[in-house]
């Protein structure tokens, strides 16, 4: 069910490496238990964050959501298109539905993810 060209973290992100960056949105599993996405709030470019550390909000119609960093870096990219058409998340989520880009500081911080078939487990699907 969940992709499995990326990784995953126990807070429902993920994360889809290319070279020294990754993509990271939220998984199917998070906006589904989110419901109706009303509005994002995207980081800002070129800010720094640790793993963990709180890279935007998500807000939906039942409430608002954390979206924490799946590993420490910098951000290259927004998706611009979640500020006008944030349900984006809602209808693909781990494809248009992307939230930012990072430029990874630590690669070795991805062996802390999980892949495809751990997520599912931890998400009881």
């Amino acid at each position: 069910m969940y992709p499995t060209d990326r990784q995953y973290s126990k807070e429902h992100e993920w994360i889809l490496i290319e070279r020294d960056s990754g993509a990271i949105g939220i998984t199917d599993f998070a906006q589904n238990e989110l419901g109706d996405i009303v509005f994002v709030e995207l980081p800002e470019v070129g800010k720094q964050f640790q793993r963990g550390e709180v890279l935007g909000t998500i807000e939906s119609v039942k409430a608002v959501s954390e979206i924490y960093a799946p590993v420490g870096g910098s951000v290259m990219e927004v998706n611009e298109a979640l500020n006008d058409n944030p349900e984006v998340i809602n209808q693909d989520p781990h494809g248009d539905g992307w939230l930012c880009k990072l430029k990874i500081a630590d690669a070795a911080e991805l062996t802390e993810l999980m892949d495809a078939a751990a997520y599912e487990e931890l998400a009881g699907q």
